[in-house]
């Protein structure tokens, strides 16, 4: 996510804001109806016949940001540290042109991927329990993950690059010290995860960053306090007309999630 207002960067740099967000300076209106985040009651896209090939598997999905992070910065602003450095605690996120959050998007895509998983037999647990509260914090959220010795983490976002940009990219950890056991299988999981979405959305990789769709940073606190297999994905550029009518499609963001499904489920056979 990149930033275009004054909220504060949870990663390092001000051209990259994966995993923290950027926010758009302002209050983001409400999603229209089109729009609406209210997650599926079950998956659309599950595959026939796999109930329970990932049973015994256990994967942690993280939302990116949260409904209430812009209006409590004396929490999000907070400082922790990421293994290599401190960084905010998290962040706003960004927006569509037309007042879509990522915040919104991300628990969205976060719930139906956690319906199509659940339904091939695994145990699914998301890093925030709604999008109206705040935080919690990127240190929390690996926390979590590695309290469950989760076999795979996804952590969604989707980017606020400059409009001309357009596509998707999964970031994959570099090594800062504890990650360091992960960093390998890490990247397994996010080749897997570029090679589904890519194949099930017809979504480019980003034309402007990372390469064939896949990045590594040393500046995200969920990467680098991990210590099972994690990667982000940033799933198209909100500031792009093209990728955000995208993203502001219900149908659309179910085969978004069926796409991840079966990234992870690549990865995890």
């Amino acid at each position: 996510m990149r930033i275009f207002g004054a909220s504060v960067l949870l990663c390092a740099g001000t051209a990259l804001a994966a995993c923290g967000g950027g926010g758009n300076g302002g209050s983001s209106p409400a999603p229209t109806p089109a729009t609406s985040t209210v997650p599926p009651t079950a998956p659309s896209g599950a595959p026939p016949g796999t109930a329970s090939s990932l049973r015994g598997k256990t994967i942690v999905i993280d939302p990116g940001h949260n409904g209430g992070n812009e209006a409590h910065p004396e929490v999000i602003n907070k400082k922790v540290f990421i293994g290599n450095g401190y960084k905010p605690c998290n962040t706003t996120g960004t927006s569509t042109g037309q007042g879509y959050p990522e915040h919104a998007f991300t628990w969205d895509v976060a719930n139906r991927l956690a319906a199509v998983l659940r339904a091939q037999g695994a145990e699914v647990s998301l890093t925030r329990k709604n999008d109206t509260g705040v935080g919690p914090c990127v240190t929390t959220r690996a926390e979590i993950a590695n309290r469950l010795r989760a076999d795979a983490v996804v952590s969604i976002h989707a980017d606020g690059a400059e409009p001309s940009g357009h596509g998707f990219h999964v970031i994959e950890p570099e090594p800062v010290g504890r990650n360091a056991g992960i960093v390998q299988p890490s990247g397994r999981l996010g080749t897997a995860l570029r090679d589904a979405y890519r194949s099930g959305t017809g979504m480019p990789p980003a034309t402007y960053v990372g390469r064939d769709g896949l990045d590594r940073r040393d500046d995200l606190g969920g990467l680098n306090m991990s210590t099972v297999p994690a990667v982000f994905i940033e799933c198209g550029n909100m500031q792009n007309a093209g990728d955000a009518a995208k993203i502001s499609s219900a149908a659309f963001r179910q085969r978004m999630a069926d796409a991840m499904a079966s990234g992870v489920g690549n990865f995890l056979h």
